[in-house]
């Protein structure tokens, strides 16, 4: 049990931000079909309001847990802010590039493209918070 420990502890960080990431995704994924199935919304309309909510769930989450981010100073804590914010609008922006590719352009089912798409921002995500938002000092 204790060398599973030491290995959770070694690898802790990219441990738990896969699990946040997966959560991020599951509350993009439900919110998105909500939105389009229940709702009615336009896909891309959906794709912006499932954004909002997952990136709130994400700061949180980054901050607090993965990269356990120590700011409460307001400086710090509105460039950590506005860097977070600047990144995931950057892949909200290739979400849509991918998803207009996916199903506009290829016609291949949108929640098929929205799962592609997700695993592509997880990644250029953890990129950015990792070496430029929640660095360590």
């Amino acid at each position: 049990m204790k060398k599973l420990w030491d290995l959770f502890l070694t690898y802790k960080e990219i441990i738990l931000y896969v699990f946040f990431g997966g959560m991020t995704t599951i509350v993009n994924l439900v919110s998105y079909a909500l939105f389009t199935r229940l709702l009615n919304i336009n896909d891309y309309v959906a794709i912006f309001l499932s954004w909002v909510l997952a990136v709130f769930f994400a700061y949180i989450t980054n901050k607090i847990w993965v990269f356990e981010s120590q700011s409460r100073e307001f400086k710090e804590l509105f460039r950590e802010i506005t860097s977070f914010a600047a990144a995931r609008v950057a892949t909200l922006g290739l979400e849509y590039v991918v998803m207009f590719i996916g199903v506009d352009i290829l016609f291949i089912n949108d929640m098929l493209v929205k799962v592609f798409a997700q695993v592509l921002v997880i990644v250029a995500n953890y990129l950015f918070s990792k070496l430029f938002i929640f660095k360590k000092v």
